[in-house]
Parts: structure tokens; sequence; C-alpha cells
């Protein structure tokens, strides 16, 4: 054993001793976090989502340019590994290779010297996005950019000092490739900066040798520390993101506890650890921030900048409270109101923007709806205009101020049945709060109803004894109101033994479908236009050629991204003939918010822009005579927002249902 093995070994243990050290500090500070969180479930389906989004970052590569930029960063990276294990291995055993994998070996070769070529381009390319033409969700504080700038030199470096490694090697084997190695840049490379086996070429390989070493050890213990953590833990995040059933639902929260001081979260004590691992995985990238509608409307909220200050509050609490302290300065901080401004947590539409496009499966909108449910449970610190919301909710069961007893005044006249009348209905029609007593979206709900009955359908209605779905109250924290409301309807439900629901609103089909779930209620939901599609498909009912006509559709948030129903509006608006279909310039899962959700409806705006108004600008660039629709709040906004522009004389905001109403063949009577 050499000098140069023995001085390896003290390296190689302090750094990995050291390395191992931070991660442990890191699970301790995670393990702070004290909400119960179950992530252990679903295993084939949690290493699919790995394999495709963060092995073949499907979600990066939405965004092409930025996206193969990071492809073959994080590729090459990992087919570097080989090249960081012979090199590690050969600081043991000098004359060691892995050229004993024949054919294998000459692969990897081929494939690391072509891939360190891109992933030194692709460096440049990344720097000269951030720093040149500076993409402006790439635009971070001092910190984060010099973090970045570490990070980004390191991992050129680490891919410079191997192909001195590999230069120098060849030529102090005379230009002559080593058994089953196969490195064309290298061969290339090795005679324009060596002539031949020469001390000069001998320096340089023990030179970039140990500079590789150096750096690659330098880079892993620089990590926990770097908001480039996400290299150790994006895997780990994604493999434990929410999947199956509960993805894009809000957990239950136990408010039987008797010894609970807090309701949500006010701090990171309150959250669940894969919150922490959240913050731990955040790479700044600001793909949520450059879509979340309230922050391209000019309001404070940042999703990114939520979970950069999880991250930082954990960095300077965790540490604190892991050792058992608890009292200082610190202490008298808190993640709401001292990291997060109150403001930024009610501007959430919880549109699922940040989510969808994250690469690295945060989630964002449960950590803000947490925060919510402590300001409103625990704190009762909540903007005032939801206190007559809260009020109608409790003793209306809808969030307006109208009398329950009116709540199917609108079927006056239709020969509907309710549950109560006859429970023996093929399928219930639920029909919520603003099909109920919206005045414009009644009109939504008797031609749905119209619908059915020209298609035949038995359906019941619950009339009286429905309330509110629950999901304005759950998503602006009020999870006491929500979880009454939920109850109550399921009791109900399950009173009249209910398998089959339709219904109109996004809300209600999500509440009802997935959240219901969690309180007994266990229902084959449809939305209407999935229905309506349907009843088309199979012929139930016919559609006539109809006028002339230029039309966009809308994506509801909680109908598209919650619940991935994007075709069969579409397709029902195609059969239409006469119609000419055009896509609004985001649409489907990269769909704009209408402003609404997430209790935005009933919340006025303090700052920035009106998310509506952004929207409706959107669609009227389309020249479209018809605005398309499937949501009741998203109608309202939609409407406001062409009054706003004063274009309610040329372009209409109609429903899916209305327009099949209006194109029903001759041979069905309406």
């Amino acid at each position: 054993m050499t000098i140069k093995n023995l001085v390896f070994i003290f390296v190689f243990v302090f750094a990995f001793s050291f390395f191992t050290w931070s991660c442990r500090n890191l699970f301790k500070y995670m393990m702070v976090a004290k909400k119960n969180d179950n992530r252990f479930d679903y295993i084939g389906k949690r290493i699919i989502n790995v394999l495709k989004i963060a092995f073949g970052q499907s979600k990066l590569l939405r965004d092409p340019a930025a996206g193969l930029t990071h492809f073959l960063i994080f590729w090459g990276f990992m087919l570097f590994l080989f090249a960081v294990v012979e090199a590690l291995i050969q600081g043991f055993y000098s004359g060691f290779t892995l050229s004993f994998l024949g054919p294998f070996y000459s692969a990897i070769t081929f494939v690391q010297d072509i891939l360190g070529l891109l992933v030194i381009l692709a460096v440049l390319n990344a720097l000269f996005r951030r720093f040149v033409t500076k993409v402006p969700r790439l635009q971070v504080d001092k910190s984060s950019s010099l973090d970045a700038i570490v990070i980004l030199l390191l991992i050129m470096f680490v891919v410079v000092s191997m192909f001195g490694e590999n230069t120098a090697i060849i030529a102090n084997h005379n230009f002559i490739l080593g058994s089953n190695e196969f490195r064309p840049v290298s061969s290339v490379l090795s005679p324009v900066f060596f002539s031949e086996n020469s001390q000069s070429s001998q320096f340089a390989y023990e030179f970039f040798w140990w500079s590789h070493i150096i750096l690659v050890l330098g880079f892993l213990n620089f990590l926990p520390y770097s908001k480039h953590l996400h290299v150790l833990t994006s895997i780990l995040n994604t493999y434990f993101a929410n999947i199956g059933p509960e993805r894009n639902t809000l957990k239950k929260l136990n408010l039987e506890d008797e010894n609970a001081v807090i309701f949500g979260a006010a701090d990171i004590q309150q959250f669940s650890w894969k919150q922490i691992l959240d913050g731990y995985s955040c790479t700044e990238c600001g793909r949520c921030t450059s879509v979340c509608p309230a922050n391209i409307a000019g309001k404070s909220l940042s999703p990114r900048e939520i979970i950069v200050n999880v991250r930082k509050r954990t960095k300077d609490f965790a540490p604190l409270l892991s050792k058992g302290i608890s009292e200082g300065e610190v202490f008298d901080k808190t993640l709401v109101h001292n990291y997060i401004k109150d403001v930024e947590l009610w501007e959430c539409t919880t549109c699922m923007a940040c989510v969808q496009e994250c690469p690295v499966m945060i989630e964002h909108v449960d950590t803000i709806v947490d925060l919510r449910r402590n300001l409103v449970l625990t704190e009762s610190e909540f903007p005032s205009s939801l206190n007559p919301v809260f009020k109608s909710l409790e003793t209306n069961f809808t969030p307006w101020a109208f009398n329950q007893a009116d709540r199917a005044n609108w079927a006056d006249g239709m020969d509907i049945k309710t549950l109560a009348n006859d429970p023996n209905g093929e399928i219930l029609f639920w029909v919520g709060c603003a099909g109920s007593f919206d005045d414009r979206y009644k009109k939504v709900t008797q031609s749905f109803a119209k619908l059915l009955q020209k298609a035949n359908i038995d359906f019941r209605i619950l009339g009286i004894e429905e309330k509110c779905n629950g999901d304005t109250a759950r998503r602006l924290g009020n999870e006491y109101l929500a979880q009454m409301l939920i109850s109550e309807n399921v009791e109900t439900l399950n009173k009249y033994n209910v398998k089959k629901i339709v219904t109109a609103c996004p809300h209600c089909f999500h509440s009802l479908k997935n959240e219901y779930r969690q309180f007994g209620g266990n229902f084959e939901v449809y939305h209407h236009t999935e229905f309506i599609d349907s009843l088309i498909s199979e012929n139930k009912i016919s559609l006539k050629s109809g006028n002339k006509n230029r039309i966009t559709y809308h994506d509801s948030c909680y109908l598209g991204r919650y619940n991935n129903v994007y075709e069969s509006p579409r397709n029902t608006i195609k059969k239409i003939e006469g119609f000419e279909f055009v896509e609004m310039k985001r649409n489907k899962s990269r769909g704009y918010c209408c402003g609404a959700g997430g209790g935005r409806m009933f919340l006025e705006d303090e700052e920035g822009g009106k998310i509506n108004i952004e929207r409706t600008r959107e669609a009227l660039e389309t020249n479209a005579d018809t605005v398309a629709s499937a949501c009741p709040f998203c109608m309202t906004m939609l409407t406001d927002g062409i009054k706003h522009y004063e274009k309610s004389d040329t372009t209409a905001v109609k429903d899916i249902a209305e327009l099949v109403l209006e194109n029903l063949s001759a041979d069905v009577a309406i």
C-alpha cells in the first residue's frame, strides 16, 4: 500500500464520516415534524412514479429547452457514477479498472465521453439562461444565485477533471486505450495536450485524479448545506409523493384529539416529515411560481417562496428542537406570520398548477391549507369577508345567505323526484349550491336535468336534504365546518344507499369522488361532461348540425388537473357540426385558473390584478363567439371578465349542457 493509498483512505473516511453526520442531522430535523403521514403503501406505483418522473424526467421535459438541459446533466451525472466508483476503488487499489465488464465497459466509457461533452455544454447553457438571458423564474436572491454558480461549476469541473484524468492516462499508455475502453473524445484530446508518455502526463494524471476525487467528495459534502440538496432527496420525495386515490386530496384532520393545542400548522412541528422533505427537495427552479395564477396576476404569493421558507425555518428552528432547547429568540417567531405572510396564504386558489409542474413532486397546496387551518381554527385570524361565508355554511348549508328550504325551487314544474319521494332512482343528480341558488347556474342545472329526461335516465335529487359539499370551507381552512357538512351529507347518502352520483360542479365532483372516502362515503361519481359524452356515444341523445360558431373551452382546475377530465367536454363540442373548436394558449394540464377556487370566490383582491381578467383576455384572443365552461365558479368569473372587456354583446359564456341542449336533433323534443 502506497502513501497515495493511505492519504486517500484518510480523505475518504473523513469525507464520508462528515457526510454521514450531515445526513443524520437532516434526518433528525425532519423528525421534529409530528403529524402522522403514512407514505409506505402502493410500492409498485411509487416505483413506477420514480422511473417516470425522477429518472425519465417527464415533468422537466414539459419545457423542452430547459428540460433537455437538465436531462443531459442528470443522466450524465448518473453515468459518471461508474467513473466515480472506479476512481474511488483506485484510491484503495491503484491498478483497478472496470474493464472486466467487457462490452458493457465499452458502452460505459463511450457514453461517459459523449455525455461528458454534452454536460459541459448543458452547464454553460444553464449559466447562460440564468445570468445572461435571465429567465424570470430563475432569478433568486444573491445567496441562492451563488449556490447555483457553485453547484454548476462543481459539476463542470468534475467532468473536466474526468477528461483530464482520461487524456493523461491515454498518453501514459502511448495513446493506446486499455482493454474494452472506447473514449472517442478523450482519444482526440489526449495528443492535443500530451506528446507522449512523459513526466508531464504522469503528473497530470495524478493531479486530475486527485482533483476528481476532491471535487466529488467536496460536492457530496456541500449538498446537505445547499439548495441543491434535491440531488440527494428528489428521488425519495418523488417516491413518497401522494398517489392513487389520495393524489390531490387534503388529509383529514383529527378534530377529536384532546391533546391537540394547535389544529393545522403554525410551525414546522405541526407538519409531517414529508412536508419537511418537500423543503429539502426544492430546487428553487421557479416552475411552480411561473405558473401560479396569483403570482402572474401580481400578487405576493409565490409557491416557491412558501417551500423555501419552510426550509429556512427548518434550518433555523429544527436544530434547537432536536437538542431539546425550548427558549430563545428563534422561539419568538413562527413559520406563519414571520416567515410566511398571512396575505400570501389567502391568495392561493388551490388550482394545483404548482404541484402539476414541480419536477420533484412537492405538495405546495397541502402546506398552504395546513397553515390556513391554523389561522382559522387555532388563531381565528382570517379575512373578515369570510365571516358571513362561514356563518351561512353553518346555518344555511350554503356559502350564500339563501334559505335551505328554497334549494329545490329550480325544479318547480319539471316533474323531478327527490330520493325522499322515491329512493329507487338509477342515479343521483347532486345539484350543488350554485346550481340550486345562483340565477345563472340554475339555467345550467335545468338544462342538464332536461338532457337526463330526454335520455330517459331515471334520476333523483336530494332537494332540501342536500347541503354544501364542504369544499369551500375545507380549502379555506375551516376543517371543523367542512367535516360537519361532509359527515351529514355522507349520512344522508348512505341512508338512501346511493351508489352513483352525477354533478355539474367540479368542486362537488372532486369532494364526492375523492375526499368523501375519508368519511365513509364511497360512491361512483361522474361529472356532467363525462355523463353527457357517454349519453351521446351510447346514442341516448343525438345532435343536430349547429349554427356556425367559433368556440373555445376553459378547463376547470378541479375537473382537469385534479381529476384528469380533459377530453369529455372537448369530445362533446367537436361532435356538434358547425362548431369550430379552438384551444386557448394555456389549456388542459397547463390551463390557467379562473381565480375562484380555494375559497377565493368569497375573498376580495387586496393586491395585484384579477386572475379572471387574465384568463378572459386569453379566451378573447381566440376570437371565439362562445366560451364554454363546465363549472359554476368558472362561469361566474369568465362572465365577469367578459363584462370587464365590454364584450358581452359579442361573446357568450355557456355550459356544455346548455350547448348540447340547444343542439339536440329535431326528433328529440325539448
